[in-house]
């Protein structure tokens, strides 16, 4: 189940095209082949749907900073680190997970962390040159893996954020200047996360958007789905607690595919 159960981390959807990242843990390298009858079919179904897949990294030691993840590290160095912008991976070649990358229609802002090196950044900006491509990066995060348990976009004009992770100012003005309101997210109801579940209690805001005015919220989270009905959403509870030892929350173990509009461009420059 682990391989399969959380696709956003493997598969970026960006308008008609589904791409397939490099991933950047050796133990995931083979996470694709679960989806590939999938978007074969799509393929074959689809005329205008296409199947790319971002160059396979070796995942050598040279991807990486020895002894990063040493238990003799504590928390207080890794914030250090965090602050420097010095992670685990280096910029040997590129990574990326896709779970680090969110789409505001012409706009992609991809965070900066253990999952995704600089270079895994400029690919994509290459990659995608009619979008303009982000780079963000959270400071209070010492294990920064994956971006929608950090900066959950609901609706256009509103994005939760992590208080223990905020964006930093700096970052925060492209956002705030294309009149978006960022907004603290409501507390975790859980002290800690369920048995063999790898990921933090912040699983909580990893939320399905399925529009404007929907969004799913697992069942126990009821002071995120408090917060999110006194903003006008209609919360659907989803009991999927049970499941976060198998690689993540809602927003992780979906990906969209049949969508509906066109691209929109909320940062319009010039």
């Amino acid at each position: 189940m682990f391989g399969c159960m959380p696709p956003r981390d493997v598969l970026l959807t960006v308008g008609s095209e589904i791409l397939e990242a490099t991933m950047s843990y050796r133990c995931r390298w083979f996470e694709y082949l679960c989806y590939r009858p999938l978007l074969q079919r799509y393929w074959r179904e689809d005329p205008n749907f296409r199947h790319e897949a971002a160059p396979k990294p070796r995942l050598t030691d040279a991807d990486y900073h020895p002894d990063y993840l040493s238990d003799k590290i504590g928390d207080a160095r890794r914030l250090e680190w965090a602050a420097k912008k010095f992670f685990v991976t280096t910029e040997e070649e590129p990574l990326f997970d896709a779970a680090d990358v969110l789409r505001f229609g012409r706009d992609l802002v991809v965070q900066h962390g253990f999952t995704t090196n600089l270079a895994g950044i400029d690919w994509l900006r290459r990659h995608f040159p009619d979008h303009r491509v982000h780079a963000v990066n959270f400071p209070g995060d010492p294990y920064p893996i994956h971006i929608d348990a950090t900066f959950t976009p609901l609706r256009p004009g509103l994005i939760l954020n992590n208080p223990q992770r905020r964006l930093p100012d700096d970052q925060r003005a492209m956002i705030e200047q294309g009149g978006w309101q960022i907004l603290d997210a409501a507390q975790p109801a859980h002290n800690a996360p369920p048995p063999l579940c790898y990921s933090s209690v912040w699983l909580s805001m990893n939320v399905l958007v399925l529009d404007p005015k929907t969004v799913c919220v697992e069942a126990s989270e009821v002071y995120q789905a408090e917060q999110l009905d006194k903003l006008g959403f209609e919360v659907v509870p989803v009991d999927l607690r049970d499941a976060y030892a198998f690689g993540g929350g809602l927003h992780c173990c979906t990906a969209d595919v049949y969508r509906e509009g066109g691209c929109e461009d909320y940062f319009a420059v010039g």
